[in-house]
This record gives C-alpha cells, sequence and structure tokens, in this order.
C-alpha cells in the first residue's frame, strides 16, 4: 500500500498545497455569501422590537455553519483544480510521471486529504450544523424574537381529531412522557365552531389528553366557563404531536434515524426523510469524488494551451454532480426513487465517470 503513494515528502508537500487551498477558498466564498445573505435578513432582524447589532451577530453565529456545509464540497472541487493546474504549470506532474507514477499514484495524496476532509465534515455537520439550523429554524418562526433555548422542543404543533382542531403551542417529551403547553381545543361540529377550549398544560392520560386548568368559550352564548381538569381529544397519540414536523436538516443522524422509526411505526410515509439520512453520509463523502472529477486539469501538456480547458472540463463534472445530486434528492422526496439510491446513485455514478475518464485519458 505505502508504495502506492509518493515519496512521503511529495505526499505531504501535495496534501498542504490542498488543503491551504481547499480551506482558503472557503473562507473567501464564506464571507461572500455570508454578506451578501445578512444584507438580506438584517432587515427583518432589526425589525423586531428590542433587537440591536447583538443579534445580528447571532445571527451570522448560526446561519455560517449552514453556508460552509454549503460550500465546503465546491471548495474542495476548486481547490483540486486550482492545485492540479499550478503543478502541471510548474512541470510538476510530468515529473512525477516521468519517474514511474501513474495518475492514480499522483491523485493519491490528494484523495486521501479530501478522505480526511469528508470525515471533518460529516462530524462539523452531525455536532454544530444541526443544532445551529435547529436554533435558525426556530427563530424564524418567531420572527427574530426571543431565541428558544431547549432545541429539543416543539413549537405550534397543529393536530386533527375529527372535525376537532388542536393547537400546541409547545410539545415538549417523547411517548407517555409528552407534555403539552398552551393548548387550545377548536370544538367543531359538521364544520361549524362550536367552543373554544384552552389549557395551560397538558398530558397523556389513557385515552386522551388532560388538560387544565381549562376553560371553555361558548360560540352561541359568548360564555366563558371554568372546566378545571378536562380530558379531551380521544385516540389522538403522542406521536402525532411529537412528529408533527421533523426537520430532517435539524436533526443529527440518531435522532433522524429514531424519529423515522417512530413515523414508520405510526403508519406514516418515510421515504424524504430516508433519502435525507442516507445523504448524510453519501453528502459529506463527495469530497472525496472532487479530486477524480478535477483530475484532467493535471495532466496535459500546458504549452500545447489545453490547460483552461482541461480546468473548464474538470468543473464541469464537479458541477454536474451536484445537479444530478440535488436532482435525485428531489426525485427521492416525491417517491421516484428509492430512498438508498436517491442518496448514492449520482456518488456511485460519477465515481464510475470520474475512473472511466481519468484511465482512458491517462492511463
Amino acid at each position: 500500500m505505502t508504495s502506492f503513494f509518493p515519496s512521503r515528502t511529495v505526499a505531504v508537500y501535495m496534501g498542504r498545497m490542498f488543503l491551504t487551498r481547499t480551506f482558503g477558498l472557503l473562507a473567501a466564498l464564506l464571507l461572500i455569501l455570508q454578506t451578501l445573505d445578512l444584507l438580506s435578513e438584517s432587515g427583518a432582524i432589526l425589525a423586531h422590537p428590542g433587537n440591536t447589532q447583538a443579534q445580528v451577530w447571532q445571527y451570522v453565529g448560526l446561519r455560517a455553519p449552514q453556508i460552509i456545509a454549503f460550500l465546503l464540497p465546491f471548495s474542495v472541487l476548486l481547490g483540486t483544480i486550482l492545485t492540479l493546474i499550478t503543478m502541471n504549470q510548474n512541470s510538476e506532474v510530468i515529473a512525477l510521471k516521468a519517474a514511474g507514477l501513474s495518475a492514480h499514484q499522483v491523485l493519491a495524496p490528494l484523495l486521501v486529504a479530501s478522505l480526511g476532509v469528508a470525515v471533518v465534515s460529516f462530524a462539523f455537520n452531525e455536532r454544530i450544523v444541526t443544532r445551529a439550523t435547529a436554533t435558525l429554524d426556530q427563530w424564524k418562526d418567531v420572527d427574530y424574537g426571543a431565541l428558544p433555548i431547549d432545541r429539543g422542543e416543539r413549537t405550534n404543533v397543529w393536530v386533527r381529531d375529527g372535525d376537532d382542531l388542536i393547537a400546541v403551542q409547545q410539545v415538549r417529551g417523547r411517548g407517555e412522557a409528552t407534555r403539552l403547553g398552551n393548548v387550545t381545543v377548536y370544538d367543531r361540529t359538521g364544520g361549524e365552531l362550536v367552543a373554544i377550549i384552552r389549557g395551560p398544560q397538558g398530558r397523556h392520560a389513557g385515552n386522551g389528553w388532560a388538560i387544565g386548568p381549562a376553560t371553555r368559550f361558548d360560540v352561541a352564548t359568548g360564555r366563558v366557563g371554568n372546566l378545571g381538569t378536562v380530558t379531551v381529544a380521544p385516540g389522538v397519540r403522542p406521536d402525532q404531536f411529537t412528529l408533527g414536523t421533523v426537520n430532517p436538516d435539524g436533526l443529527d443522524f440518531t435522532a433522524l434515524a429514531a424519529a423515522i422509526g417512530d413515523l414508520r411505526d405510526a403508519g406514516r410515509p418515510t421515504k424524504s426523510l430516508e433519502g435525507t439520512l442516507w445523504h448524510k453520509f453519501s453528502g459529506p463523502l463527495s469530497a472525496v469524488l472532487m479530486p477524480l472529477l478535477g483530475a484532467v486539469a493535471a495532466f496535459g501538456i500546458a504549452r500545447s494551451g489545453h490547460l483552461f480547458i482541461r480546468a473548464v472540463i474538470g468543473m464541469g463534472l464537479g458541477f454536474a454532480y451536484f445537479v444530478a445530486d440535488n436532482f435525485a434528492l428531489a426525485m427521492g422526496n416525491l417517491g421516484a426513487y428509492p430512498p438508498f439510491l436517491a442518496a448514492w446513485a449520482p456518488f456511485l455514478l460519477f465515481l464510475l465517470i470520474g475512473e472511466a475518464v481519468l484511465i482512458r485519458t491517462e492511463e
């Protein structure tokens, strides 16, 4: 295995050059996109009473991880092409091939470095991006008001029980430990509103939900009466509140897998969520594809004038992968593709394309 790589000096040199350019481009692109995004959102943030510059910087701290996760594969692609173009122009690739190295051996240091980037990207997405996304989504739901602290809570959940509608401002816990906050039951008969029952808290009790201390507003008489603790919504399961909305981007792999299991047990459709679950692996791993797709920029004689065309071909292959990846995910969300195929088919397809181009042109 060690003989497959160039010398240790060459491998470290190429890996350092690749990582430096990748993260340098990432920082530059992050600065540009974050600035543009902030210009469009700062007005909405400052429009809320009491918000100041501190809330603007808070938004930057929550939005930046999302932008980094989005830009990292592009940065790896551009970093690969820039590294290989530089080495080609300096005749370093020609020297390596003259020493007896194959095209795959020349790319080996970049592939190992990109694998390390993929591991870091996966850990970053799981530990930071998901939490920032969940918090930012909740903050947007309250129009950049008081930031929700408990990321395990669900807010503004609506459930239908026959003709009746149940609105819950806050849901905590799962299963029998589910607790409801600020419950409003719209009692309807034949589509007409009969009464409104409100309670500050609720819990699962037997076949229904005990809310209290409850008040009842009678629409016909206009009177409000105290009911104490009353049981409503018979037959409504806890998962109908806790799984009313599942944000796959705001959950890590373990939490999303558990949510999918609960939805499946409740008879809910889970195909789109399963595709997102598999994409939590295939997405970061796409960084390993970029050196292979951008490899065409490494070979060919720079003086022939075709180096720019090769760089464009490498960028075209890389961006074609991102288009195919988004298209497959969209088809998976619509149910046209199986979840596993939607997440992994573009990766496997462009892996074969990159190998075919490299073997046919250089090997």
